[in-house]
């Protein structure tokens, strides 16, 4: 059964910093490329940052600078550090990994921004 498990999510004040991780089973995890993907409330998803099996990353371009993604294959775990972070932030933040025409999900952790 393939499982995707994010954590690290919760409150936290503008400028400060969190890093989520997102934890696979049941699929070779260094095969897959993994993304993750955030959605504000009442906003579309939007990808935030991936990373190929070679690690590769790209980032949306609000997110450059300030978020770094990187993943431990021997963990099977994905890693966001977002730092200077601001109310905009807001989100549920889910990781995807992907390989070809195959894509899975997490469930997502909620990270807010609030003073």
């Amino acid at each position: 059964q393939v499982q995707l498990v994010e954590s690290g999510g919760g409150l936290v004040q503008p400028g400060g910093s969190l890093r989520l991780s997102c934890v696979g089973s049941g699929f070779t995890f260094s095969r897959y490329a993994m993304t993750w993907y955030r959605q504000g409330l009442g906003k579309e998803r939007e990808l935030v940052a991936t990373i190929s099996t070679i690690r590769t990353t790209n980032y949306a371009d609000s997110m450059k600078g300030r978020f770094t993604i990187s993943r431990d294959n021997d963990k099977n775990t994905v890693y966001l550090q977002m730092t200077n972070l601001n109310p905009d932030d807001t989100a549920v933040y889910y990781c995807s990994a992907s390989l070809v025409a195959q894509r899975y999900w997490g469930q997502g952790t909620q990270v807010t921004v609030s003073s």
